[in-house]
């Protein structure tokens, strides 16, 4: 049984590297145009603060040391990305990268560290780091769902739309609307008239002066 499980951990460190290294071919792109061009740099920023509270996990946990492995191998590649994003990245994206990454892989790592380790012993420290941890990788997986509600209720406003239009397209107008619209027209002729015609005096007399 640990051997079945030894070998299925060293597949999941395998596929885990793979996914770290995935975002190569962008970072070559960023290299060879010097520049960031659209990118954002928070995905590579939560992925440096989710490797980092792996890696400590793995470390406080006995017999985890592939966790901490491969995180660790994470928290490098990461290291690797946010730098090119400070290197090559416009100076407003520059600033932007450099603030989150002291808010999220400084400050809240270092605050969970601190915590874990002052406040909480054995096993309670290793449960509330491991909760820690799978919290932050549901937020980051189901980010994605920000972009997708407000097409969705996009979709379902147009929807609406396109009802509504198919029962009322058919239908005649009221009288009381037709005038209504017919007497703003009018007003609105009047209007224009009357400041067309006090444009053309406003324009005789300074001829005349």
């Amino acid at each position: 049984m640990e051997i079945l499980s030894l070998v299925f951990g060293v597949i999941g460190n395998v596929i885990s590297v793979l996914m770290f290294l995935s975002p190569v071919g962008t970072f070559w792109r960023i290299i060879k145009h010097k520049s960031t061009e659209d990118f954002e740099s928070l995905p590579y920023i939560c992925t440096l603060l989710n490797a980092a509270l792996w890696t400590y996990y793995g470390i406080i946990k006995p017999g985890a040391f592939l966790v901490a492995t491969v995180n660790g191998f994470g928290i490098l590649v990461e290291i690797v990305y946010v730098t090119l994003f400070l290197v090559y990245a416009a100076p407003k994206m520059r600033a932007k990268t450099g603030i989150l990454v002291g808010l999220l892989d400084v400050g809240f790592l270092a605050a969970a560290i601190l915590v874990t380790r002052l406040v909480l012993q054995g096993q309670v420290r290793i449960d509330a780091t491991g909760f820690m941890c799978c919290g932050l990788n549901i937020v980051m997986y189901g980010s994605p769902l920000a972009a997708m509600v407000p097409n969705g209720a996009g979709f379902l406003l147009g929807a609406a739309q396109l009802v509504l239009y198919a029962i009322y397209r058919n239908a005649n107008p009221s009288s009381n609307v037709s005038d209504g619209l017919e007497e703003g027209w009018q007003y609105q002729t009047l209007i224009s008239s009357a400041a067309s015609s006090s444009s053309e005096q406003s324009h005789e007399i300074k001829e005349r002066n």
